[in-house]
Order: structure tokens, then sequence, then C-alpha cells
């Protein structure tokens, strides 16, 4: 298989029969967030690796990640946090040094073989501007903060189809592919939704659900590097 460096250089690898449309997460899907969880460890003035830690053991035990916060300061209020950041000139942020090496590449190339290209992800309006600004090779941004709706809320992916027929007029809920490293707020609801669904293993999240049996025996691909999903894609 071609290197994720490869893809711009070699032949547009077929098309999926079965597929039209390939949307994608944002954090740990296309972004490494290490920055951002190293940000704001920093800014709590917790060490890096005993915040990560802690995170680890709340994610793995089923909790939300905001749980995290609550260790260290009680009663912690993420948009006040958010204002404080940006007033101390500390925002959180990130750039084109913390895409993953194989996002940009694989997205090209799944655009050049034909695909529907889409992001969209639980992300703020801030970080929506930082995403449009990179410049990807998508057909569309959107994001939460831009509807209104967080995932996992079943109107979040009924809105992802709605701009998919925006895009590329017919096309239905089954020839949707959404790309995500979590199975709560990505994979389940995108398969109550009628999606398809391609789980990457990488990032807290997805190591810690990859061997969860429903994820086994639901997701149409399981992979460990965007890099392998447009050959899986052509070989659906």
């Amino acid at each position: 298989m071609n290197s994720p460096h490869d893809f711009g250089r070699a032949l547009p690898l077929p098309r999926s029969p079965l597929i039209d449309a390939v949307v994608f997460d944002v954090g740990e899907t296309l972004v490494d967030e290490s920055v951002e969880y190293h940000g704001w460890a920093d800014w709590l003035g917790v060490p890096r690796h005993t915040f990560s830690a802690v995170f680890g053991a709340v994610i793995g035990s089923g909790r939300g990640h905001l749980d995290v916060f609550e260790y260290f300061k009680p009663g912690f209020d993420l948009a006040a946090e958010r204002r404080a950041r940006a007033e101390a000139g500390r925002p959180e942020g990130y750039g084109e040094r913390d895409l993953y090496p194989d996002a940009r590449p694989v997205l090209a190339a799944l655009q050049q073989a034909g695909y529907l290209v889409v992001i969209a992800a639980n992300q703020t309006r801030s970080s929506h501007r930082v995403l449009e600004a990179l410049r990807l090779p998508v057909d569309r941004v959107t994001t939460s903060d831009t509807w209104g709706i967080s995932k996992p809320d079943p109107r979040f992916f009924a809105k992802v189809i709605e701009t998919c027929d925006e895009l590329r007029p017919g096309i239905e809920a089954g020839r949707v592919m959404y790309v995500g490293d979590r199975l709560d707020n990505d994979l389940r609801p995108a398969w109550e939704a009628g999606l398809r669904t391609a789980h990457v293993r990488r990032g807290p999240w997805g190591y810690v659900h990859a061997e969860d049996p429903d994820l086994q025996a639901k997701a149409d691909l399981r992979m460990d590097s965007l890099s392998e999903l447009p050959a899986l894609l052509a070989e659906l």
C-alpha cells in the first residue's frame, strides 16, 4: 500500500460502488489533540502526565471527559475558563502541525477518487475558523457550534445527511461513511442514523473503544491509520 505521503502522486484508487460521501470527525481523527490537553494541564497548573493519567482513568470508566477537570478544579466551568484563557493570551488552539500526517493526503485522495468529503464534528466556532483557515481538501467544514447541535444527538447526524444531500443531491444515509475514533459520540449514533462507519484506533478513546464487541461487530471498517481508508473503501 502507498504511504500516506504518496497519495498525491499515485493514481486514484477506484471508488467504492457503495459509498458516495465520507464524513470526518476532527479530534483524534484528523487532529492530534495533545496540544489541546497539554494546554489545559498547563492552565490548571497540573503536570501533563498527571492530567493524562486522570484523563485515561476517567474515559476508561465510561465517564465524560469534562469530569477530568473536576478533579483539579471542582465546579469547573468550561465556557468561563475558555474566556479566561483567551483574556490571558493563552487561548485554546491548534494548527497545521497538529494534523495527523495522514489527514491532508487522505482527504485529497478521497476527493480525487470522486467521493464527497465533509468534516462534521463537535467543535467550537473558533475551531471551525481554524479548520477553514487550514484549507483542507474537503467539500464542506461544519461543526456543532455552527449547527447548535452536538454529538451524539441524533439531530446532528440528521444534519450530516442533510448536508451531504445538499452538496450532492440524492445521497442516502446508507451511502455515507462516518469516520471517527469514538464509539459513544461517533459510531453508535451514526449507526442509529443509518450511516456506515469507520473506526480509527488512535487517541485515548480510539484505543479504549477499539475492542468493544459492539464496535467490532458493527463497524464497517476498522483502521490503525487513515492511510488505510482509501483502499478499504475501494474494497467494500
